[in-house]
């Protein structure tokens, strides 16, 4: 027994000797490579005067590969043909830039090559490598500064352009559609500030834009947009703080088709508001006395709607299209034979409804009459509710009604037949919608104060993603109430309303307008708004 629990000890000491010999082994590799790639050479040397050739070599001193160069990558000025840099999917040694373009004299250029250089095993960044040459006798060396703001939003949007175009003899506004900046630099993924460098003395007209496609032009319908509305100066020791902004795109509307009968379809780019049509026979016929049209807007998509009565029996129509933004266009149309559409009717909100919520109704096609005597509303006694007819938007073809709420009550609403009829004189049957409120207490309130506004003001409570939760409108300052809002976290938008039209006003670069000053809390109101509760928050404007 003695000699067994001999050899049992004399097992564990081995094993715990073997472990302990384990954990002191050194690990298998040696310590972790944090150290950049460092550069040995360049050639021709970097900051070179009086360049002239057309490949430039980058030593390192190990394998490095390149990552993401076509964001990462800034040239200024750009060049009409891009380099051919490599290695681009392998590792080496040497960077090699390829160049194609007759380069212009006496003038500075640099390539950025951002965080896209990193060696090829541990992928440690080589940062913000910088190569920069002149083709004549000295490096320009002027620099411009500043930020980059959104206008609408809390943040900007990452890699944003920032460039100067030089103003001399050719210089018109339309450059900026048409050619390439004199120099530019980018923001890239982690700042909102810049800096162009290398410039040369004069003057310029500075613009940032969010690049969609990269080709370092605006493109209305796709890019951001920020300018500087006057012309700046080199040298200069000022900063330039620019909002990105969407421009509302100009009105262009895309051929007419028929869809179904006598209903015309017109998709369109732009804001549809002062659209003018006028609809022509191109036969012997001519549209009758009795014609009538009705146009409409569809509620997901960018296009229009044009209804017309009676049919007419001819093979074409010719269809002009009027807009302030547009000179008259006309498409022929053909006409087939093809059945109306059948009416169809659709209300929001369903289920539940806020206090102050509008209910609204709206139809595929253009109503000609509401009669408000064949609605009949009642709530979950039976009692009969008073309600009233808000409004009706005639390009949206949605009547609005309002009626007055209470807590924890059920709405039952009836439609009888023939209270709405349509352009083609169709009626609705019988239709049914059932609405609830919640308990007060499921909602809670806050009251906001604002210093140092300038009335009037939107003020807006918006969530996370900048999406417009409540709204107030205010010409004087006072205590601003929210009233029976949903629980949840809040951020404050202050909107400056210069022309004093409602809404937020965006800028226009052509009409050298910029957008109305918008202003956010940093952060989300501190206290959360809770069910039942009451929230006091202020919130003070910068100057």
């Amino acid at each position: 027994m003695r000699n067994k629990f001999l050899n049992v000890l004399l097992a564990l000491i081995i094993g715990c000797i073997f472990i302990n010999c384990a954990n002191r082994s050194a690990p298998i590799g040696g310590e972790e490579d944090v150290t950049p790639p460092v550069i040995v050479s360049t050639s021709p040397e970097n900051y070179s005067t009086n360049f002239n050739v057309k490949e430039i070599k980058i030593e390192f001193d190990e394998y490095i590969k390149i990552k993401n160069l076509q964001k990462q990558l800034i040239i200024s000025p750009p060049m009409k043909t891009q380099p051919e840099i490599t290695p681009l999917g392998s590792a080496s040694k040497t960077i090699k830039i390829k160049i194609f373009d007759t380069l212009p004299p006496n003038t500075t250029y640099a390539f950025n090559f951002g965080n896209s250089i990193e060696d090829n095993n541990e992928g440690n960044p080589y940062t913000y490598y910088r190569y920069v040459f002149s083709t004549g006798d000295y490096i320009d060396s002027l620099t411009v500064s500043g930020n980059i703001t959104d206008a609408l939003k809390r943040e900007p949007e990452t890699f944003v352009s920032v460039m100067l175009y030089e103003v001399d003899s050719t210089f018109t506004d339309s450059i900026i559609y048409k050619e390439t900046p004199k120099y530019i630099t980018n923001t890239l993924d982690s700042v909102t500030s810049y800096t162009i460098e290398n410039a040369k003395a004069g003057k310029y007209l500075l613009v940032a834009l969010k690049d969609k496609n990269g080709d370092n032009k605006f493109q209305q319908k796709s890019d951001q947009i920020a300018f500087k509305k006057e012309f700046i100066t080199l040298p200069t020791d000022s900063t330039y703080n620019l909002r990105l902004f969407n421009e509302i795109i100009d009105f262009k509307p895309s051929r007419p088709q028929l869809v179904n009968g006598e209903k015309i379809m017109i998709g369109y780019e732009g804001n549809p508001e002062d659209v003018a049509f006028s609809l022509d026979s191109i036969t012997s016929d001519v549209v009758p006395e009795e014609f009538e049209y009705r146009v409409s807007k569809d509620k997901e998509t960018d296009t229009l709607y044009y209804w017309y009565k009676p049919k007419l029996e001819v093979d074409s129509l010719v269809l002009s299209i009027k807009h302030p933004q547009i000179t008259e266009e006309t498409y022929t149309v053909r006409i087939r034979d093809k059945e109306r559409d059948s009416l169809l009717i659709e209300a929001e909100p369903s289920g539940t409804i806020s206090y102050d919520e509008d209910f609204k109704i709206s139809g595929n096609i253009p109503f000609t009459k509401f009669d408000t005597s064949k609605i009949e509303l009642i709530d979950k006694d039976s009692l009969p509710v008073a309600f009233s007819m808000k409004s009706f938007d005639s390009l949206t073809n949605t009547y609005t009604l309002n009626f007055e709420k209470t807590e924890d009550n059920e709405y039952n609403m009836t439609v009888f037949p023939e209270a709405f009829m349509d352009f083609f004189e169709n009626t609705n049957d019988t239709l049914n919608y059932s609405l609830r409120t919640k308990k007060q207490d499921s909602y809670g309130n806050l009251r906001l104060s604002i210093i140092n506004a300038v009335y009037p003001i939107i003020i807006q409570l918006t969530d996370k993603e900048g999406k417009v939760k409540y709204e107030k409108y205010a010409t004087e300052q006072k205590p601003f109430d929210f009233l029976n809002i949903n629980p949840g976290d809040y951020f404050i938008r202050v909107i400056f309303d210069e022309n004093k039209n409602g809404v937020y006003d965006t800028g226009n670069y052509l009409k050298k307008t910029q957008p109305e000053i918008v202003k956010h809390s940093k952060t989300k109101i501190q206290e959360p708004v809770r069910a039942g509760w009451d929230v006091i928050e202020t919130f003070t404007l910068n100057k």
